[in-house]
């Protein structure tokens, strides 16, 4: 059955009960027919205006309003002054599309690729530990290869070597101060590691963290960012100044007769002048000069008179 013509009829019942109990509360007749006729007549009336009235009623209220919503929105629109409406649904999608690209474009944040010779060397989970680091420190997965090969060595000084490398990976890789990944991506072109290396940092756009000397070279003339750690550790060592008081322990004679040598605790050598004839005492020594070589930094003092044990 048309549901239309149900609600018709719903309504029509509805309104003619309507019209009978206001007829019977309201409309008083002395003739007991006419009581009953005039009833009728305002149940028929009734009905008809739920049948009739009340749909045509609600019919142009519904199309007033959507013809109202509409001119809203069309002045909405106009206001923002959009000229295509199809650009505000897409902009979502264009956002989206934005991220994927950037997210493609930046694997990761501030990359730093770690080669075997940091590893190796050991201090660099010192430096991860520190927070000095910001960024993701990536090993590229035929660092990996090399670290292990050199692991599985016959010789007992590199295999150790090697072992400590992979323990250093492992605990940076624990570490919560730097992120640390294992690039498995495709290999890039190259001769050798170190080659490899290099076209792997221009890709990620990242820096490279060695204490490899040459490699340090080659990546500062191809203009790579390098962090070396030995150019860290001069950079951290004491600061001192001639005429500064140092107590010194003179562990061996020096080059000349008359010269001793110590170390501070950070490894910088001291030449003692004065000093040979003091060998194993702690003695009291002022700072002539500060000689830093390629080799690393080189303090000379001079032995005061007095030498204690």
């Amino acid at each position: 059955m048309n549901t239309q013509l149900v609600s018709r009829v719903v309504l029509a019942v509805v309104f003619a009960a309507i019209g009978y109990f206001a007829a019977n509360r309201f409309i008083k007749v002395d003739e007991s027919q006419t009581q009953m006729g005039v009833t009728v007549i305002i149940m028929i009336a009734s009905g008809a205006f739920g049948v009739f009235l009340v749909p045509m009623l609600s019919r142009w209220i519904r199309d007033w309003s959507s013809v109202f919503a509409q001119r809203v929105a069309s002045e909405v629109i106009s206001q923002l002054r959009l000229p295509n409406l199809s650009r505000v649904r897409d902009l979502p999608t264009r956002i989206r599309r934005q991220n994927n690209k950037k997210k493609k474009e930046i694997p990761y944040v501030n990359p730093i690729l770690v080669d075997t010779s940091s590893l190796i060397d050991g201090r660099v989970a010192d430096v991860v530990e520190s927070g000095f680091l910001y960024g993701t420190l990536v090993v590229p997965r035929f660092i990996l290869s090399e670290l292990q090969h050199i692991a599985d060595a016959s010789n007992a000084l590199r295999r150790g070597k090697g072992r400590r490398g992979l323990g250093i990976l492992e605990k940076m890789k624990k570490s919560k101060q730097v992120k640390t990944i294992i690039y498995s991506g495709d290999d890039p072109q190259g001769k050798n590691i170190d080659e490899k290396l290099l076209n792997l940092a221009k890709t990620l756009k990242g820096k490279i963290l060695t204490t490899d000397f040459n490699l340090n070279k080659v990546a500062t003339v191809s203009g790579i960012k390098i962090l070396n750690i030995n150019e860290l550790v001069n950079q951290l060592k004491t600061t001192l100044l001639p005429g500064e008081q140092l107590q010194v322990k003179v562990i061996q004679e020096g080059k000349e007769k008359t010269q001793g040598v110590g170390y501070l605790n950070d490894g910088t050598m001291i030449v003692v002048e004065g000093g040979a004839g003091k060998i194993g005492k702690i003695i009291s020594t002022t700072v002539l000069r500060v000689l830093q070589t390629a080799a690393g930094r080189m303090i000379f003092v001079q032995a005061d008179e007095a030498a204690q044990k």
